[in-house]
């Protein structure tokens, strides 16, 4: 029984891990990446020529 419980535990504290790394805003943009392509928040698509 304690089994389930310490495998439920963890898995449980790494889905908790895992929701809270994908809510930050520092997980959506890449700032080496924006450095590179000299954007400084545009929408990513080429302008009208």
């Amino acid at each position: 029984m304690i089994d389930y419980f310490a495998l439920g535990l963890i898995h449980a504290l790494i889905a908790i891990a895992l929701l809270r790394l994908a809510g930050r805003d520092a997980t959506d943009r890449d700032p080496a990446l924006e450095e590179a392509r000299g954007d400084s928040g545009d929408s990513g698509q080429a302008p009208d020529a």
